[in-house]
């Protein structure tokens, strides 16, 4: 494929979010919504990622991949005018240039890959993406000339009775030749209406000049806007659909989609099996032939491995699971590393937080953990260590290999048995 690069227009506040969060950080599928696009561009084979960020600046600026430019758009005067900001930051780029909007996070790679494809095979200057709406109240209408060129894009406020009739509308998704649609933005004008420079305006000038053609998107949902926070609720649903039929696809159980959750960049192995009520999020990665749930919470990018399984109201953050590990019951396992074939007994916890800094346990391949026990962290516990039910395993305890520590505090009831002392209660 020639050269491609993607320019993400993410400098919007997204008012009616009513939101400290600038827009282009709201979350979906457990990630920032302008963090789905850059996925969706790179898969679409774009080279280079540049984003326009206005509002928010330093703060989308830092939940950026380091290796996407940034571009800083100091007023906001409308999409054609973020184009050109970036034109200064693209002078070393040669290609075509795949221009999206923030608030279209839904947009398919093969649907962006079909955008591309059709624009360099037909070696147009743009290419647009449309849809069609029965309702297309709020949208700009493409209007087409001559056979399947494109004339313009009309926005509904200067659109006349005749063109709001028009039931094809335009995405926000485009790829252009990108000398040619920065020629053509120097000579778009501001609207009389809305005091802004119109991105559309540059599809006008080039239509007049070349060609333009238009691509139909055929799923109504994946070009859906995302502007207040019930349309990011309903892109949330039809995101977390679309995960989850990605995951059965693959060879994932998943008993109940309705009340399973699993973020977008989880990764999960062939035959695990996940139970009703389950959410896994932040990047978490789980093995093949696991059970999951239900009613378990697995997130802070931990690692399950095969086989193992995490029961009924489970949570799991930052931590590391062996292999065939079970951990079937009412468990808080934070910051913890679990080896091969554990089994952690029902209502342990690892007390990994002082109040300043979080502590580290590990537990070695085989131990046995009693019901009830609690490590204080930071704690070690040996291969085939035992705890004692209720156990309460304090702070900088190293329980060695074999070692069976029972009480409050926990002490090793081995080294008690080899004195000949009877464990009695104080009086």
């Amino acid at each position: 494929m020639p050269n491609i690069g993607a320019l993400i227009l993410a400098a919007g506040k997204g008012t009616r979010m009513r939101s400290r969060l600038p827009k282009a950080l709201q979350p979906l599928g457990g990630r920032p919504m302008v963090e789905s696009l850059i996925s969706r561009a790179r898969e679409a084979g774009c080279s280079k990622i540049f984003v326009v960020a206005g509002h928010g600046f330093e703060e989308v600026k830092n939940a950026l991949p380091k290796d996407v430019t940034l571009v800083h758009q100091t007023e906001q005067l409308g999409s054609g005018h973020a184009v050109s900001v970036a034109e200064k930051a693209l002078s070393s780029f040669s290609g075509s240039l795949l221009v999206l909007y923030c608030d279209t996070p839904l947009l398919k790679t093969s649907t962006l890959k079909e955008l591309i494809q059709d624009h360099q095979s037909g070696q147009t200057d743009a290419t647009l993406l449309s849809a069609e709406f029965t309702n297309p109240f709020g949208y700009g209408r493409v209007v087409f000339k001559r056979g399947s060129f494109v004339e313009k894009i009309v926005e509904e406020n200067d659109a006349t009775d005749a063109e709001k009739k028009i039931s094809l509308i335009n995405v926000g998704c485009y790829v252009f030749h990108k000398k040619k649609l920065f020629d053509s933005l120097k000579r778009v004008k501001r609207n009389p209406k809305k005091k802004e420079y119109y991105l559309t305006d540059a599809i006008e000038i080039l239509a007049q000049e070349g060609s333009v053609t238009a691509v139909q998107a055929m799923d109504p949902q994946e070009v859906q806007g995302v502007n207040n926070r019930i349309e990011l609720a309903k892109a949330e649903e039809v995101l977390r659909n679309r995960v989850l039929e990605g995951w059965m696809e693959s060879g994932v159980g998943i008993r109940d989609p309705k009340t399973t959750f699993i973020d977008s960049n989880v990764q999960l192995g062939q035959d695990t099996v996940i139970l009703p009520h389950t959410v896994i999020e932040e990047g978490s990665v789980i093995g093949e032939r696991c059970v999951i749930g239900p009613f378990a919470r697995i997130r802070g990018a931990s690692r399950i491995e095969d086989k193992a399984v995490i029961g009924n109201f489970v949570e799991i953050v930052r931590s590391h699971v062996g292999r065939q590990t079970q951990i079937k019951h009412l468990s808080y396992i934070g910051d913890a590393e679990i080896g091969e074939n554990v089994n952690i007994g029902a209502g342990t916890i690892t007390a990994n937080f002082d109040g300043k800094d979080k502590h580290k346990t590990v537990i070695g391949n085989k131990a046995q953990i009693g019901s009830g026990t609690i490590f204080v962290a930071p704690v070690t516990v040996g291969q085939g260590a035992k705890t004692g039910a209720g156990a309460v395993v304090t702070k900088g305890t190293k329980i060695p290999d074999g070692g069976i520590y029972v009480g409050v505090p926990a002490k090793s009831l081995d080294q008690d048995i080899k004195n000949n002392k009877p464990r009695t209660k104080k009086k």
